[in-house]
């Protein structure tokens, strides 16, 4: 098959599955053609039938801001006219819009419909459904997708109410590539860079953003040490709260026993080395980089909302009621106290979510919709 992948390019789960699962299309034997931005944060490996497009928006002087949402239309009408058979957004706004247009354009144009599949990863639906502009014409859009679907049961839920849809969205989860993200990256001289044997070491991965509730973590990491365990948390990745945890570590007397590596293309190295991998989230749709911590062997400490009571099983970490520090320290320490089975556990919860698992619900969903085009 043909397709065209659009994603966001930064730090984040949607833009990572995207770009991986564009990957692992195209090594299947698909073409695929890659739009965002900017090239993505995890777009590696050049394979013969990938291809990247970058939209550049011209900086037209009537309007303050770029019409990227134009010009990423304009960019897909022009891949389909040179042979695409369907079009997989990632994230509704502005994508799914795009597509939407897009395909409107390729009907009057080609007389052919170039069919869309939309996916939505969180916000996508939480934030825009309570936007009074965003939210007539996003609805449209889902409801003019060929098919949608969402990376748990919660969003699913939570985005068939919000948008009124017919249908809840099909759940194909998010993966991860178990040979890459696997306990056998644990280096041991790598690892005595950030902690002694003796001590536990925590990681946590994401974009710093307010949802992720990571000064928190910095307050919740501090109790830890006060309960008496020897500790260093290792922080991964980068964006606007990072000094603000910096400041709190400084605030609480603890910033030595904290490091932040800043943002990585290959976080498997870093993630493999801890012992505990935390999460403060507010909500999380999915919670990808707990899933390749846990491929890493690494159980999961992480608040109970969103999709992640779907994604860690009691056997690879605990659950706490969100925002209740006392609840997670609680947690944090059941799991030390038997972290070989924890962190086993993790594992084998991990390998139920391999990419070779997951991307054939892809194909399937993609050859389905295309049966169904050709019958209108």
């Amino acid at each position: 098959m043909r397709v065209a992948m659009v994603c966001y390019p930064a730090l984040g789960g949607s833009g990572v599955v995207a770009t991986e699962l564009a990957y692992k299309l195209a090594c299947r034997g698909h073409e695929v053609h890659l739009v965002s931005s900017e090239p993505p944060f995890r777009l590696g490996s050049c394979l013969p039938a990938l291809h990247f497009h970058e939209v550049v928006p011209p900086d037209y002087p009537v309007f303050r801001y770029r019409p990227y949402e134009s010009a990423l239309a304009g960019r897909l009408v022009h891949l389909a006219r040179q042979g695409l058979d369907l079009i997989h957004v990632h994230y509704a706004i502005p994508h799914a819009v795009s597509a939407l247009l897009a395909q409107w354009a390729l009907t009057e144009s080609l007389q052919k419909k170039v069919p869309f599949v939309t996916t939505l990863h969180g916000t996508d639906t939480v934030l825009v459904s309570e936007d009074p502009d965003l939210y007539p014409i996003v609805e449209v859009a889902l409801k003019a997708s060929e098919a949608v679907t969402a990376v748990s049961k919660a969003l699913a839920q939570e985005s068939q109410r919000r948008f009124g849809l017919s249908e809840s969205p099909l759940v194909i989860p998010n993966f991860v590539d178990t040979r890459r993200f696997s306990p056998a990256q644990r280096k041991a001289e790598l690892r005595a860079a950030y902690a002694s044997p003796e001590e536990v070491l925590f990681v946590h991965a994401s974009n710093f953003r307010p949802i992720k509730q990571t000064p928190w973590l910095v307050e919740l990491f501090g109790q830890v040490l006060e309960a008496g365990v020897p500790a260093r948390l290792l922080m991964i990745g980068d964006g606007p709260e990072r000094p603000i945890c910096e400041r709190k570590g400084r605030e609480l007397g603890i910033a030595d026993r904290l490091t932040f590596a800043g943002s990585h293309q290959d976080i498997a190295p870093l993630l493999s080395l801890g012992d505990v991998f935390v999460l403060g989230s507010r909500y999380e749709s999915f919670g990808l980089a707990a899933l390749e911590a846990m491929a890493c062997g690494v159980p999961v400490v992480a608040p109970s909302v969103g999709g992640l009571p779907e994604l860690v099983s009691p056997q690879a970490g605990l659950l706490y009621p969100p925002g209740d520090q006392e609840q997670a320290l609680q947690a944090i320490l059941r799991v030390l106290s038997d972290l070989p089975a924890y962190r086993q556990g993790a594992r084998e919860t991990a390998l139920r979510y391999e990419a070779d698992a997951i991307v054939p619900m892809y194909e399937q969903l993609y050859h389905q919709t295309l049966a169904s085009v050709a019958t209108m």
